[in-house]
């Protein structure tokens, strides 16, 4: 089977098709000639997840899945929530946005956070909605070089060692995405 990934963050595909089956293969918005920037105007995690799909699918007329991604914080309402990816502005810079939110978090005793990740699938007409959950807590400084994002500030529940110093392996066990992946993967399986 292949699949369009609404994607071109090489980690995401990487981190994905390690997950996925050899008999699923991931084709990049690269792959099928789409260069725009899908826009993520949707005020939900969801939204946007299902804004990118249903893009690729009316578009270009693939079957495909998008993702959509934020970390949400206690303390801070849920913030950055649908914004985690251009938190400290549009440049989209991964150590801004840690900054800033370290910065955000520098009185506060409550770290508690969570990571969503909602996956949209448009297949055969229909689409399908799988949701994933990461919980933890945001350190108080970057630890790790591994994944990407947030990784270097979230310390998943039951873990000494952030995102950032996990092997892929273990992150996508425990993972929003790997999670999320999963229900996916489970519910393909049943579509053969």
């Amino acid at each position: 089977m292949q699949l369009v990934f609404a994607s071109n963050n090489k980690n995401k595909i990487l981190e994905i098709q390690s997950i996925l089956p050899e008999t699923i293969q991931i084709l990049s918005l690269e792959d099928i000639g789409c260069h725009e920037e899908i826009p993520e105007t949707a005020d939900t995690i969801e939204g946007n997840a299902i804004l990118k799909a249903n893009y690729v699918t009316t578009n270009y007329g693939y079957d495909c899945f998008a993702d959509d991604t934020g970390l949400e914080v206690e303390a801070l309402n849920g913030e950055p929530g649908v914004f985690s990816a251009r938190y400290a502005g549009e440049q989209r810079n991964s150590d801004d946005n840690m900054s800033k939110l370290l910065d955000a978090l520098s009185n506060k005793n409550n770290r508690n956070a969570q990571f969503k990740t909602v996956i949209a699938l448009n297949l055969k007409g229909k689409q399908h909605l799988f949701t994933g959950i990461a919980k933890g807590e945001i350190t108080a400084k970057k630890s790790g070089n591994q994944g990407f994002g947030y990784d270097p500030i979230f310390q998943p529940i039951d873990f000494k060692e952030t995102f950032a110093e996990l092997s892929l392996e273990i992150k996508n066990k425990i993972s929003h995405r790997g999670k999320a992946t999963q229900k996916l993967i489970d519910f393909l399986k049943n579509e053969k």
